[in-house]
């Protein structure tokens, strides 16, 4: 008896081919069906193709039909031999005792090899070595198939003791090696969490190994920033950048290298007078780069992996995908208007981003008419897409190669959010705030994409009220164990209908609000959520899509104030992040008085710890001390953000 076939659900084989080929094999005629002493199963359709299935997996699998790949004939055949009666078993004298749940951990070293081949084998040996970090998902009641997911694609298991029925969302061929990847994941998560249903676990890494961080050109390039500020760095730092870009791409440094990326838009946002230039937003850039490689070369090294992004692939072609739009947002830099889709991938259980810029002040009404490959970005926005053109990178960005072969097509969604798989779904506020209370500290964490953007149920929206001050619509949201969050979006002219289309889904102008998309976090000790969209009445709505113009009345609410410790922390941070923009040599005279008046009040309100690191790092300022006021710097500046990272 083939257990393997008889494992497959419909969702299986339409994951390991696709839904459309699985319904038409489902109406052909049964096939005649014949197994040989190896476990071959054949079917013989009446006057036409035999199709014939080996023990080994899909690929395995071959008829006489002519088509490339597999086909319905060999769907029909497994559908066939799932319908024969069940073979006869002697019953033991004694119940056995029940199996514990396979996990692919179990799968050996040997058996890997024979599936994948030595080179494959040879090319994880070299990403475990660096070290790895993975999401491992055991089989639950809800969801019967174990997966892991890897920053370049998402593996699941679909048969217990079986590797040719592994599925992955990366293209055949692309990527085979993480076929062990998954399995050395699970074998540490076996070790170390064993029975944890969700668990995130470092592979792999040479501990320690961290002398060589491969960040000294970065870090190099921070210091010039610091010493002379963005207001004083002249047009040769961009070949400086250019030169650290291309080391940390050839040490494939994934994180380090967006860092430097978003480093330098900073800096050219500076020159060019844009209002995308924050001294906080390059105070950070310049910390995170310190940070990461603070955390690979200290004695007890994190992992390299994790940290520096070393085992991502900068790209991942997708297999035939399934995304499912929750809404765009609108953002503008200077004369240029960027529009970004957030797009679900439920095989892989995340969120990707699509991004599409383009020059002129268009606001979001008038952008959701420009075309994006076959479709609007409208239609793109509020529907499905299916495509077989995907590329997925590292951070988790998505884009539609183009070719005279690649098929995409878009088709209207009635937002049955409720369907994503749990990881995306939100129905417990208070589960949500735990999950954000466990994440790695930012400045070390993976830069990924819409990493918090999430689906979250709405059972009633209890208030709703405008802050004319702020520009901010502010609405509270239950779930259905009667916890609350804030949903706060503020006024831009690029989306100059995002309020008034938010009030009238919120005000229940177009049916009951179901599902809210967006960015979540924490603030004031909720949860708060940053909408991107909307689903309700049988349909997606996009905000940031919509004109300007509604008739919803709101109550007047007051703006936000900071309650005095997260005031002080924020006030002292843009001090500081004055250095980056003034630069160390050229502070103004008041600097170091306003300093010390920061760091005596962070120390009447108890943070005695970030209080000391502004003091010495104000200490150093008074003498010629070079690197050690720039190191003094850092060390103020991420004690800073942490605390208002973890500040309640």
């Amino acid at each position: 008896m083939r257990t393997d076939l008889l494992g497959l659900t419909a969702d299986s084989l339409a994951a390991l081919t696709n839904r459309g080929l699985v319904k038409r094999a489902g109406k052909e005629t049964a096939p005649e069906l014949s197994t040989d002493a190896d476990g071959t199963v054949h079917g013989g359709f009446p006057g036409g193709p035999t199709a014939s299935l080996p023990p080994g997996g899909l690929d395995l699998a071959r008829c006489t039909c002519g088509a490339t790949g597999v086909c319905r004939h060999v769907i029909g055949v497994i559908l066939a031999y799932q319908r024969l009666p069940a073979e006869p078993e002697c019953l033991p004298a004694e119940p056995d005792p029940e199996p514990l749940p396979w996990s692919p951990g179990q799968v050996t070293d040997d058996e890997l090899t024979a599936r994948i081949g030595g080179r494959l084998m040879a090319a994880a040996r070299r990403t475990e070595r660096t070290g790895f970090t993975a999401r491992v998902r055991r089989a639950t009641a809800t969801d019967p198939v174990p997966q892991v997911e890897l920053a370049t694609a998402t593996v699941r298991f679909l048969i217990p003791d079986d590797l040719g029925f592994v599925h992955t969302d990366a293209v055949a061929g692309s990527r085979d090696d993480i076929l062990a990847l998954a399995v050395w994941a699970f074998r540490v998560a076996d070790e170390l969490h064993p029975g944890v249903p969700e668990v995130r676990v470092d592979v792999g890494g040479e501990a320690g190994a961290g002398a060589g961080a491969g960040l000294e050109r970065a870090l190099g390039l921070t210091g010039t920033v610091l010493r002379e500020g963005a207001a004083h760095l002249g047009q040769g730092v961009e070949a400086t950048i250019a030169d650290v870009r291309r080391h940390l791409e050839a040490a494939g440094a994934r994180w380090p290298l967006l860092a430097v990326g978003d480093l330098a838009e900073q800096l050219t946002s500076y020159r060019d007078r844009s209002a995308h230039y924050r001294p906080e937003l390059l105070a950070s850039h310049l910390a995170e780069l310190h940070a990461r490689h603070r955390a690979v070369t200290r004695p007890d090294a994190t992992l390299r992996g994790s940290v520096l992004g070393t085992a991502e692939a900068a790209e991942t072609p997708l297999r035939r995908a399934r995304l499912e739009s929750l809404g765009c947002r609108i953002r503008g830099l200077g004369d240029q208007r960027i529009a970004e889709v957030y797009l679900a991938h439920s095989d892989s259980a995340m969120v990707l981003v699509l991004r599409r810029q383009w020059d002129g002040d268009d606001d979001g009404a008038a952008l959701a008419r420009r075309r994006i490959a076959t479709s609007t970005l409208a239609a793109l926005a509020t529907g499905t897409l299916v495509t077989e053109s995907a590329v997925r990178s590292a951070s988790r960005t998505v884009r539609l190669a183009t070719g005279r072969i690649s098929q995409t097509t878009v088709i209207p969604s009635r937002g049955a959010w409720g369907e994503l798989p749990p990881s995306l779904v939100v129905t417990d506020f208070a589960a949500l705030s735990r999950e954000l209370d466990a994440l790695t500290l930012r400045p070390i964490r993976p830069r990924v994409e819409a990493e918090l953007v999430r689906v979250v149920a709405v059972a009633r929206v209890e208030s709703l009220t405008y802050a004319p001050g702020d520009q901010r619509l502010d609405a509270v949201i239950v779930d259905r164990a009667g916890n609350t969050a804030a949903l706060r979006a503020t006024h831009t002219s690029a989306a100059p209908g995002r309020l008034d289309s938010l009030a009238a889904v919120l005000g229940g102008e177009e049916g009951e609000p179901r599902f809210v998309s967006g960015v979540v976090g924490r603030t004031a000790g909720g949860v708060v959520i940053d909408p991107v969209g909307l689903a309700a009445g049988g349909r997606v709505v996009v905000p940031d899509l919509q004109p300007a113009g509604g008739s919803v009345r709101l109550m007047v609410a007051e703006s936000i104030r900071h309650d005095p410790l997260t005031a002080a922390l924020i006030d002292t941070r843009g001090l500081l992040a004055e250095v980056a923009h003034h630069g160390l040599s050229h502070l103004p005279p008041t600097y170091d008085a306003r300093l010390a008046a920061g760091a005596r009040r962070l120390t009447v309100l108890g943070l005695h710890r970030v209080a000391k690191a502004v003091t010495a790092f104000a200490a150093l300022l008074t003498d010629d001390s070079g690197e050690a006021a720039e190191r003094a710097w850092i060390d103020a500046y991420l004690r800073l953000e942490v605390a208002l990272d973890l500040s309640p």
